[in-house]
């Protein structure tokens, strides 16, 4: 069985990389869109082209650093590793398909998952039935 063709709103991702910004913010959801018209991070575009191009040459570029967690992913960004700021470090995420029209801040979580551990001496009312005398 055939692996089915990745497609965005009916586009192929051919036809996607080779649209405009404008372009593709048509395809996106209104959030996105009005994101994307209002202009996208011009230092951000200029290395996402500088890794492209490295990739073109067959070097494997370094993962693009950024502290833009609002920034939307766009088709150009697909096959791309990006280490996105966390607040106390970057996490390397690489980008997929699947990841268009999101926000890179989805990707690289601020907050540790809450672990509980078990209770302390005199955290429940059965610790105080516990006597300290031998």
């Amino acid at each position: 069985m055939a692996r089915k063709e990745f497609t965005y709103r009916g586009k192929t991702l051919a036809e996607l990389r080779e649209m405009s910004i404008q372009d593709f913010a048509k395809l996106a959801d209104s959030r996105a869109r009005r994101s994307l018209l209002r202009g996208f991070d011009k230092k951000l575009e200029k290395k996402i082209e500088k890794a492209i191009e490295a990739k073109s040459k067959g070097k494997e570029p370094k993962p693009i650093r950024t502290h833009l967690r609002d920034a939307l992913v766009i088709p150009k960004m697909v096959g791309l590793k990006f280490a996105i700021y966390k607040g106390n470090s970057f996490e390397s995420v690489e980008i997929d398909p699947k990841m268009l029209g999101h926000y890179l801040g989805e990707y690289a979580l601020t907050r540790k998952r809450l672990l509980h551990g078990k209770a302390g001496i005199g955290a429940t009312r059965s610790s105080t039935a516990i006597s300290s005398r031998g």
